[in-house]
């Protein structure tokens, strides 16, 4: 038959399944031009423009209710605003992508930081720009109470789909410091790079200055970091604002090594 092409060439050709052809049939997205009494499908050349057109659409994003729509139609007007609307969506997808490129972008700064950081132990005044967080406040005293408030934070902001890796930190009052409770936490908060999140949660730690201090380990090791901050802040008279900011950058979760673990602790001071 001339000019007239099997469903398998027809698919060979296009680099295509014939379960998609037979597909495109049956939703009546793209009719065999003949079919035979023993249900042989025939395809021609005036088709191969309609199924590149198909395939185009499909690598656009669109789906065959609406690439069907197109061809059912066929009017200028529908076809532009087809365009528009995968365009918006293509634009939030890349808002999207680059907000996840920078909370990997920031994780990877903190790790090579914690990796070079060599003067440990060390208390440093340091000027800290504002920093947005969503903040969950309530008491905790253990690992599981952490893991259940993580959990509580991530489902009350919204925020599933978030890196969190390093940027998750706890803070305490000064007050339960001066009392050698470092361990009685009083919230959870994960730093957001984002500035369109709506969440009751979102608070910020202020800009300013700050005493920190590094050092190799976890939670668990923070108690004689706490009172070397303590000390300093005494011995040079300074005012506290605010509640410590702990923050463990490399744990159990990114290294086995407890030699690799790194932690910061800061908190906020006026001369």
């Amino acid at each position: 038959m001339q000019n007239l092409f099997t469903i398998g060439e027809m698919a060979k050709l296009h680099n295509i399944t014939m379960k998609s052809l037979r597909y495109y049939d049956e939703i009546g997205l793209l009719k065999p031009i003949q079919t035979t009494s023993n249900g042989y499908r025939y395809y021609s050349t005036e088709q191969f423009e309609q199924l590149n057109t198909i395939q185009y659409l499909k690598k656009l994003g669109f789906s065959l209710k609406e690439i069907k729509a197109h061809f059912d139609h066929r009017d200028i007007d529908g076809f532009l605003d087809l365009l528009e609307k995968q365009k918006k969506l293509t634009e939030q997808k890349i808002n999207e992508l680059e907000r996840v490129n920078r909370r990997f972008q920031n994780r990877i700064n903190d790790i090579k930081l914690a990796r070079e950081r060599t003067e440990l132990g060390v208390v440093k005044i340091v000027e800290m720009k504002e920093r947005k967080v969503v903040r969950l406040m309530g008491k905790i005293g253990s690992e599981p109470e952490l893991e259940v408030s993580l959990r509580q934070l991530e489902n009350l902001a919204n925020m599933n789909s978030s890196i969190f890796i390093g940027g998750v930190g706890l803070t305490v009052e000064l007050n339960d410091t001066k009392d050698n409770m470092f361990d009685k936490y009083n919230s959870i908060f994960i730093l957001i790079e984002e500035e369109d999140i709506q969440s009751p949660l979102v608070a910020t730690f202020d800009k300013g200055t700050y005493a920190s201090i590094y050092y190799r380990g976890d939670h668990r090791d923070s108690f004689q970091y706490y009172n070397i901050l303590l000390d300093y802040i005494k011995t040079n008279a300074l005012n506290v604002t605010g509640d410590f900011i702990e923050r463990t950058i490399i744990d159990h979760y990114i290294s086995k090594n407890k030699e690799d673990y790194f932690t910061e602790i800061q908190i906020q001071v006026t001369y």
